[in-house]
């Protein structure tokens, strides 16, 4: 009788729970069957238990995936969230027409497509007549061949994602910064308060879950960085990672097993590896801020 009563409501979520069960549940089960086998596509599968993820963690290439994927993730997550942060405060410093103005030019580079803006980014890196290598040329400075020098390439990259994600976490910060009472900092400049001591003292504090959040977004996105450095060395599934891997990634190395060699298996394992360390992440991320919560 219940069943009954109810069947309008599970008739209209049921064509929700299929789509999920068809593009999300079932892409998941089978990623983890593949993750145990040995399987090109091509021949039938054949079960060599956790053999494929000893196979990933013991290899070269994931760790020098990970070397960099750390470094990566120890400079552009900082540093996206302070000019992010100091975007914000420029644009929430103005009124009106420049506001917007000032908004929608910082956040142009979000909607600009990947391609277009690693194009953009190669012809500004190009040795001699580049963009960056003609100022510092103007400086007396020699040319620098940002993406194929093992010592740039990595910063090369970092500069791209910041460019292109401080649109985003701006106009989030931008949004924390509206919600804040204007009359917190009327009684401290009444106090004699400082710019910066406001900054300090009232605006990072009244931003700290909006800070939480693109910080913990901005970790989450940089563990899965694939398409910057990818298109930035012009990669492909059998060459990838630029020149002695100074920009290969797990999620590239992953693309790289699973349609460069065929090795599905070892692709699917390298996923699961990949989703339980943002999965950490994640977690660290929520146990800190409830440990700071706490205090």
């Amino acid at each position: 009788m219940t069943v009954k009563k109810h069947l309008p409501h599970y008739m209209m979520v049921f064509p929700f729970m299929l789509l999920f069960a068809v593009f999300f549940l079932y892409p998941i089960a089978s990623g983890l069957f593949y993750s145990f086998h040995d399987w090109n596509a091509t021949t039938s599968t054949r079960f060599v238990g956790l053999g494929n993820y000893q196979r990933i963690l013991a290899s070269r290439d994931f760790e020098k995936a990970m070397w960099n994927l750390g470094k990566y993730i120890a400079i552009t997550v900082p540093l996206g969230i302070s000019v992010a942060f100091g975007l914000a405060l420029l644009v929430n410093s103005f009124k009106g027409f420049w506001s917007n103005i000032f908004r929608s030019a910082f956040f142009l580079p979000v909607v600009l497509p990947a391609f277009l803006a690693a194009t953009v980014w190669r012809w500004i890196y190009t040795p001699n007549f580049g963009l960056l290598n003609m100022i510092l040329g103007w400086f007396g400075m020699g040319s620098i061949n940002f993406l194929n020098d093992t010592g740039t390439m990595l910063y090369a990259a970092i500069a791209v994602d910041v460019w292109v994600s401080a649109g985003f976490n701006m106009v989030i910060i931008l949004a924390g910064l509206k919600n804040i009472p204007k009359d917190y900092y009327e009684a401290a400049r009444l106090d004699g308060a400082s710019r910066l001591q406001q900054v300090r003292y009232i605006t990072i504090p009244m931003l700290y879950p909006v800070l939480f959040f693109v910080t913990t977004y901005g970790f989450i996105s940089a563990l899965q960085v694939f398409d910057v450095p990818w298109l930035l060395t012009g990669s492909s599934f059998a060459s990838y990672g630029g020149r002695q891997g100074a920009l290969l990634f797990p999620v590239m190395d992953m693309m790289g097993r699973g349609f460069g060699s065929l090795r599905f298996g070892q692709a699917a394992a390298y996923g699961f590896i990949l989703t339980a360390i943002i999965m950490l992440f994640t977690a660290a991320m929520f146990a800190l801020r409830r440990k700071g919560y706490d205090r």
